[in-house]
């Protein structure tokens, strides 16, 4: 089965085509930070704008990458949420347009199961059940994953998400925007010992977030501190992003062994971080948790993961309707 992907929900216009919910014929991505990087993070208008202006052409490619015309496709699968309203309406509309054109099945997917269901996408994915953690720029969440479409909600941030934080962090320290990678490279040149901030793990035996107390430390650190030099910087961010990894992967470990689940997985744009992709696998190995991570160009929003979700939804029959509608907000 031939599953055309739409992810609009943010920054990026991507296009998809999936065979069987596993096999990626294309996947095509327009990236926006040339635009929102003056601004220092995504301005929702100008997000949408660009999406209008690229959804056509990156479809258009996915189709010719994939080889695939569009009577071909059995099925489409668009992102519902969350996201940027705005953002998300272009891609769910253009979606919704088009499979009614083809008389074709469509169905809305949740962002954040799309994400979990990249790990799908690799070559040996993880056996159910499994725990996984999804953390990126808008969420940090532990499920609890039963199946391609079932997942359990067992903790989330209360407040920032951790690529937030690493963002904010970022243009604190008059490193530039998106922050993710700029922290991820300059903490490589740092010494976390040097400078270290209070591990926000709230209460250890359950699974929630904070990360709005760190970003408060290191402001603190900056208004106090001299950081005069490029090393006294990577220090910082050095130690700001090991304090992060050092809770993530603490949660995730300990979701595991009290779901006795013997695989992990960390899906989201910062599973991306060299430091928190090698110090889980580190301390997994040492607990029997086998961890699985999508490649780099899966962990942030594509459209394939989309098409993936989609594919299971499709072949349980689960459509969507001519007036469904985007959600910003998280659903279960």
């Amino acid at each position: 089965m031939l599953i055309l992907g739409i992810e609009t929900s943010c920054d990026e216009t991507a296009a998809a085509v999936v065979k069987d919910g596993t096999t990626i014929l294309s996947s095509v991505i327009a990236s926006q930070i040339d635009v929102h990087h003056p601004y220092g993070g995504v301005v929702p208008e100008l997000a949408s704008r660009k999406h209008v202006q690229a959804i056509v052409p990156v479809v258009r490619e996915a189709l010719e990458t994939a080889d695939v015309q569009l009577d071909a496709i059995d099925g489409v699968a668009a992102t519902q949420g969350p996201g940027l309203v705005g953002a998300l309406l272009v891609g769910f509309s253009f979606a919704k347009a088009l499979a009614f054109s083809m008389d074709k099945p469509w169905v809305g997917i949740n962002h954040l199961k799309g994400h979990i269901n990249s790990v799908f996408l690799e070559p040996d994915p993880p056996p159910f059940p499994f725990v996984a953690l999804l953390v990126s720029g808008g969420h940090t969440a532990i499920y609890h994953v039963i199946s391609h479409t079932d997942i359990e909600l067992l903790g989330q941030t209360r407040d920032d998400a951790a690529g937030e934080a690493f963002d904010k962090v970022s243009k604190m320290l008059g490193l530039g925007y998106p922050g993710g990678k700029i922290i991820n490279d300059m903490a490589a040149k740092g010494d976390p010992v040097k400078v270290v901030f209070k591990r926000p793990y709230l209460d250890k035996t359950q699974f929630d977030f904070s990360f709005s107390g760190i970003k408060t430390g290191v402001n603190r650190y900056i208004q106090t501190a001299s950081l005069a030099s490029t090393d006294r910087v990577a220090d910082v961010a050095a130690g700001f992003q090991e304090a992060v990894v050092d809770v993530l992967s603490y949660k995730l470990l300990h979701a595991a062994k009290k779901k006795a689940c013997t695989h992990a997985a960390i899906v989201g744009g910062v599973a991306a971080n060299t430091r928190l992709r090698n110090k889980v696998m580190e301390e997994a190995a040492g607990k029997g948790v086998t961890v699985h991570i999508p490649a780099l160009e899966l962990c942030g929003d594509n459209a394939a993961m989309i098409a993936a979700v989609g594919f299971h939804y499709l072949c349980q029959g689960i459509t969507s309707g001519l007036d469904s509608d985007v959600y910003s907000r998280s659903r279960p």
